[in-house]
């Protein structure tokens, strides 16, 4: 069976994913949720049923210039070197969500 790509996953299960890596370090998905709304000023969350994570992150309502400012390693691979714009909006959500549940004050994750 073919590898499936990332993007082409359910935006609802890449979500949960998210959700729980914040929660297992005692964080709370109204968290995770302020950290998307932040970063693609999607309003709500959880009106995104149905969509592919590719979707839901070339779909987003206003990418926050000060994404830009999100810096640091996800996976071994420095976020502000990637040259894909997908893979980058990607790694700058993961990045979001890695530093909250590394504890960090949400104005700090937020920038």
């Amino acid at each position: 069976m073919p590898r499936q790509s990332v993007f082409d996953m359910e935006f609802e299960k890449v979500y949960g994913a998210l959700v729980a890596k914040a929660e297992r370090k005692g964080r709370t998905r109204a968290e995770v949720d302020e950290c998307i709304r932040w970063l693609t000023g999607y309003v709500n969350v959880d009106i995104l049923d149905g969509l592919t994570y590719g979707q839901f992150l070339s779909m987003a309502p206003c990418w926050n210039p000060r994404a830009e400012m999100i810096t640091g390693s996800v996976c071994g691979v420095r976020v502000e070197t990637i040259e894909d714009p997908m893979t980058k909006k990607m790694r700058q959500l993961d990045k979001l969500v890695d530093e909250l549940a590394q504890g960090k004050p949400m104005e700090k994750v937020l920038r």
